[in-house]
């Protein structure tokens, strides 16, 4: 979408909130690039026991959502919880969601929000690997990120991810390009799903997921898509896999759907114990 000054917001600083002390969770606004305010929480996770020291080799997560989805949405709280036993855990809410500031791109501008999220990561835990997982929208925003960001990760997820911009081959991304894209669709996805979409056009048209895929290598790469997504057929993770070549894993999940409601705790758990592996194989 717009990659204008649509996005700036003039919000508060960086204002942690205090926690519960039996809640060792942390709570920041985070600022980005183009000075949009970020929500984002830090969890230190259940494998470790000093915020500044994770367990020798274990992992640093940062979770990029969905398109509709936020930092307090039970499924990404649920997503948070599952990979904390594995290392810390970073998750927040995309520009124009949740409690973050601007509005949508849907997934334009968003790799900046992703920067900002990372390098609250990398500032914690600076000698960390760092393993980004996107989900839909998200999955398209860690593809994007780390083949701009070279360098920056560790290893990269993607679940439920499109291939290509501009999709509308199924009745679901019909309604969400619907959404998108009209006043009245704009209004809907305000008041009716917590989120505030930019109405200007991409210019220039972002890097495409499948585009991108090629320039993450030799950084691990795992693609997850379910065979029952209503969103994104098998040819998008099967084009994504493609273009990863021998850098990339494709799991096709039998009965999953879209995303992160999609994503059980079993396959949760096999996501990290992969991320667990791959990260501790690189050091």
């Amino acid at each position: 979408m717009s990659t204008g000054p649509a996005g700036h917001t003039a919000r508060s600083a960086d204002s942690p909130h205090s926690e519960t002390p039996r809640d060792p969770r942390l709570r920041t606004f985070l600022h980005t690039a183009d000075g949009v305010t970020i929500d984002s929480v830090y969890d230190p996770g259940t494998a470790v026991y000093d915020m500044r020291t994770p367990s020798a080799g274990r992992p640093v997560f940062v979770v990029a959502h969905g398109f509709t989805g936020d930092v307090d949405r039970p499924h990404v709280r649920r997503v948070a919880e599952a990979f904390a036993r594995y290392g810390a855990v970073v998750t927040f809410s995309f520009r124009g969601h949740g409690r973050s500031g601007g509005r949508s791109t849907v997934g334009d501008r968003e790799v900046l929000d992703l920067d900002a999220a990372v390098a609250r990561a990398q500032r914690i835990h600076p000698d960390a690997p760092l393993v980004t997982v996107g989900f839909s929208m998200g999955g398209s925003v860690v593809l994007r990120h780390a083949a701009l960001r070279p360098g920056t990760v560790a290893a990269v997820v993607a679940v439920s991810a499109p291939a290509r911009w501009y999709y509308r081959g199924t009745a679901p991304m019909r309604r969400l390009h619907w959404m998108v894209t009209r006043p009245a669709g704009r209004v809907v996805g305000r008041y009716g799903f917590r989120t505030r979409i930019h109405h200007l056009a991409w210019d220039p048209v972002p890097l495409s997921p499948v585009e991108a895929v090629p320039r993450i290598a030799p950084v691990p790469l795992l693609i997850v898509h379910g065979d029952r997504d209503g969103y994104f057929p098998l040819d998008h993770p099967r084009a994504l896999a493609g273009a990863a070549g021998d850098h990339g894993e494709l799991w096709l999940e039998h009965g999953m759907g879209h995303a992160e409601h999609a994503a059980d705790d079993t396959l949760l758990a096999r996501i990290g114990d992969w991320a667990d592996r791959t990260v501790s194989r690189a050091g």
